[in-house]
């Protein structure tokens, strides 16, 4: 289960509260002539804007951990007019935006000040497998912007108090950057730490560039110039991830001069604290008594236990409690319970639970270890960094029946023998005593995750295409949906769905929701059901009628179309899509002829496509296998050419021959 992606969160007790400090964003800076006259940008051709300074320096003083960022952009065309309108993302959960000021600088100099309304609202920012990416912003618009006008705006963000970060620069933008000034005045101990060093690591190299160096007043500062514009496709690994970037970490103590050290120190401490954490086996062998039988096989042990684990209340998923709420409920806090509390409270946080499920699996007699892994959705991991806050989400290693097997119960919805996607084909520490060893996490085949949508329709002789339809979400699926929905209603939630169903077809139509799905089960598939009606779905020319032979095909259409590609192609997960749709013809209505079978086998891709008859009935079956996590950017072309194939085959027409009536009309 994932824990927070801060470094480490603590409340220091030795601090005062009372210690406050000022703090202000960066304020506008001088306007120089040439910036003001400024047309175009050589090493950005063509761009409609570039940022010509930026300027972000971070303080990790955990009493008032703070960012303060100052942005300076030029417009260059009238599209480049679109960035008056400014959208600051940010983790409501752990930070706010405030102190926001912005003016825009007219050709001639003159400036006009920003007072208009700040609000605060969700966009899409991008999908994966899919689906969409809703990121949170505060969000204004700039007045008076026209070409050749300078905007610039600075806030500051603030995070929680008495917390540690993960501090990273993203020096990356979508637009390209003249120059840039980086600062960050690090946490260097204090309170319950007395000795904290920090270091940092860089996936760049730009000419005229400095790397991060530390001054001797103890900040890390650093400047660079020309930096490209980033440009977002679809499938890409996580953004951050390619982006330039410099990351900073803390460690109490002297720093280890290599990797290996590195991780068997911190494995052994981590082993450590985990054997005062799980290591209750009077109360754990007790619990097991009352939830497995003594004559239960070893796999229906495990799946009774991790079934019990899963049923309790899972706090990482609840919506943010006030103060005032937690004080209500009157629960107890929990960040240092161990697994026999956890088990007499009935609650606790993912990564408590699965701690929970690994002193059960223990008692009842089974070879399990604790493995920290590195969760892919936002960035990967080396060991070679030494960055142990990578390592953020814990699993239990269950040596069953000769085989390794991760399991996650405290990763809600997560079905028994699978993780949450992030956890999967990706590197771990298997923590023992010894200071632990590398470990790499199943990555699941296409089959455990589907999409299989089975339609019952009848194409009417106005040429409308209506009937019954049921979609089953199964494996990682199924648990996307879960996650994604878990705090709707009925109401939102039947939405969600209804507009996905539109999405995947791509024309206009009515989709209702008819069942009740489970939102509840880790184990059951999703199952949906519903009446659907699309108008016109039949073309004519003369006494021909035409249906395409895909239904679902809209998914596809204008992925992967560009003819260059930047960046690796990136699947969440394996997974397939299996569509099997019957449609039965008006009476007196003839097939004239059918499209020929589409089969193709890319190896990690497989696609078919298969239209049959049986009398008045049109039996169409489709099939398209994602069998692949990463592909290299090399292997774009082929991967581009595969995905033209499925949207020629989706676009094959079935000829009809209306009856008389309809041809008449």
């Amino acid at each position: 289960m994932f824990r927070c992606s801060v470094w480490v969160a603590v409340l220091l007790a030795g601090l005062s509260l009372a210690v406050q400090e000022a703090k202000a964003a960066i304020g506008f800076q001088p306007v120089s002539p040439e910036e003001l006259s400024m047309k175009s940008e050589p090493q950005a051709p063509g761009a409609a804007a570039i940022i010509l300074y930026r300027e972000v320096d971070r303080y990790d003083d955990i009493r008032v951990p703070h960012e303060d960022n100052y942005m300076r952009i030029k417009i260059l065309t009238e599209e480049g007019r679109k960035y008056a309108d400014v959208e600051i993302p940010f983790l409501k959960q752990r930070e706010s935006i405030g102190a926001i000021h912005a003016r825009t600088i007219r050709p001639d100099g003159t400036t006009v000040d920003f007072g208009g309304n700040i609000y605060e609202k969700y966009i899409v920012k991008g999908k994966f497998a899919g689906t969409q990416i809703k990121v949170l912003v505060k969000s204004f618009t700039l007045t008076d912007v026209q070409v050749g006008s300078i905007i610039e705006y600075a806030f500051t963000r603030d995070f929680q108090e008495y917390t540690l970060y993960n501090s990273r620069w993203i020096l990356s933008d979508d637009l390209f950057t003249k120059k840039a000034r980086f600062m960050l005045k690090p946490f260097l101990g204090g309170g319950d730490f007395n000795s904290v060093s920090v270091r940092w690591t860089w996936n760049f190299s730009l000419p005229g560039s400095n790397p991060p160096a530390q001054t001797p007043d103890r900040l890390v500062r650093m400047e660079v110039s020309n930096i490209p514009a980033f440009e977002t496709e679809d499938y890409m690994p996580p953004a951050d991830e390619l982006k330039y970037r410099v990351d900073f970490y803390y460690e109490e103590g002297t720093p280890d001069k290599n990797a290996d050290a590195y991780w068997k120190r911190n494995g052994k401490k981590w082993n450590g604290e985990l054997d005062g954490v799980v290591n209750k086996r009077g109360a754990m062998e007790q619990a097991v008594g009352q939830i497995v039988s003594p004559g239960d096989p070893p796999e229906l042990k495990l799946r009774k236990l991790y079934d019990r684990v899963q049923s309790l209340r899972n706090t990482s998923y609840e919506e943010e409690k006030t103060q005032q709420e937690q004080k209500r409920a009157k629960e107890k806090a929990v960040d240092n319970a161990n697994v026999e509390q956890i088990w007499k409270r009935g609650y606790g946080n993912g990564t408590q639970l699965t701690r929970l499920f690994l002193g059960l699996a223990r008692a009842a007699g089974f070879e399990a270890y604790e493995c920290w892994v590195a969760t892919r959705n936002e960035y990967f991991f080396s060991p070679n960094t030494m960055q142990s806050n990578k390592l953020n989400s814990n699993v239990v290693l269950v040596k069953l029946n000769g085989k390794d097997l991760y399991l996650d119960p405290g990763g809600a919805f997560t079905p028994f023998g699978l993780l949450m996607w992030p956890e999967t084909g990706t590197p771990g520490l298997k923590l023992d005593k010894d200071g632990g060893s590398w470990i790499s996490t199943r990555l699941p085949e296409a089959v455990e995750s589907q999409i299989a949508r089975v339609g019952k329709l009848k194409l009417t002789d106005t040429g409308d295409l209506e009937g019954k339809l049921t979609i089953t979400y199964t494996g990682l699926e199924a648990m996307s949906h879960r996650l994604e929905e878990r705090h709707a209603d009925d109401v939102e939630r039947k939405k969600y769905l209804e507009e996905r169903v539109m999405s995947q077809i791509g024309a206009a139509g009515e989709v209702t929701l008819t069942n009740k799905p489970d939102w509840t089960s880790s184990e059951t598939p999703l199952v949906t059901e519903y009446d659907i009606k699309i108008p016109g779905w039949v073309s004519g020319a003369g006494r021909r009628a035409f249906i395409p032979a895909a239904v679902f095909a809209a998914a596809e259409k204008g992925v992967f179309d560009h003819s260059n590609r930047r960046h690796p192609i990136y699947f969440d997960y394996p997974h397939v899509k299996v569509d099997e749709i019957a449609i039965d013809l008006p009476a007196g209505w003839q097939i004239s002829s059918l499209p020929n079978a589409q089969e193709q086998d890319g190896h990690v891709v497989r696609y078919t496509l298969r239209v049959d008859k049986d009398g008045q009935t049109l039996h169409l079956t489709r099939k398209l296998t994602i069998d692949v996590m990463m592909l290299d950017k090399k292997y774009y072309a082929a991967l581009r050419d595969f995905f033209q194939t499925i949207r020629n085959g989706d676009g094959e027409q079935i000829v009809l021959q209306p009856g008389e009536i309809h041809a008449s009309n």
